[in-house]
């Protein structure tokens, strides 16, 4: 796996985990602060679009993983 095949992934679940834990009525609900986790994905996403900079990548990188494309 690529290292932006791996942050593609981490972002996908903790989107998704953040949700489910942050949204009433959710089987795991948990507290609705956890949407900030939601937030703070989705700005890294767009941010890591905008400037082509990604601190997961750079973590990635340093463990070992090859980069992408």
């Amino acid at each position: 796996m690529t290292s932006w095949q791996i942050v593609r992934l981490a972002a996908g679940s903790f989107i998704l985990l953040s949700l489910a834990l942050g949204v009433p009525g959710s089987p795991l609900f948990h507290s609705a602060l956890w949407l900030g986790l939601t937030a703070f994905v989705g700005l890294n996403l767009l941010q890591s679009a905008v400037t082509r900079w990604c601190p997961l990548e750079i973590v990635l990188r340093r463990l070992g993983v090859r980069g992408g494309c």
